[in-house]
């Protein structure tokens, strides 16, 4: 099953906005997509709820998991989304 573990690139974590983004591009993909951190059980990347309870701050890596066709390309599109500062995107 492929993997890629991520370290969150938004300096105030992945708060409300950013895990909101990162719901919506989830729930487009072709394939289920789970996000674990710390050795918790994975939750559903589709659920805003459970991806904000991960309480994942600035740099903590995550690691997202998904399986079939089209996995390696949604772990990787949603590792770009992770990776990326959100917060500064803001202020430009």
């Amino acid at each position: 099953m492929p993997q890629r573990v991520v370290a969150i690139g938004s300096r105030s974590g992945l708060h409300a906005r950013p895990a909101t983004v990162f719901v919506q591009t989830a729930t487009s993909q072709p394939v289920k997509v789970t996000i674990a951190r710390d050795g918790r059980d994975p939750v559903d990347a589709r659920s805003l709820l459970s991806v904000l309870a991960l309480g994942a701050g600035h740099g903590d890596p995550v690691v997202l998991t998904a399986e079939g066709d089209g996995a390696e390309a949604a772990l990787d599109e949603l590792a770009a989304l992770l990776s990326r500062d959100h917060d500064a995107q803001k202020k430009a």
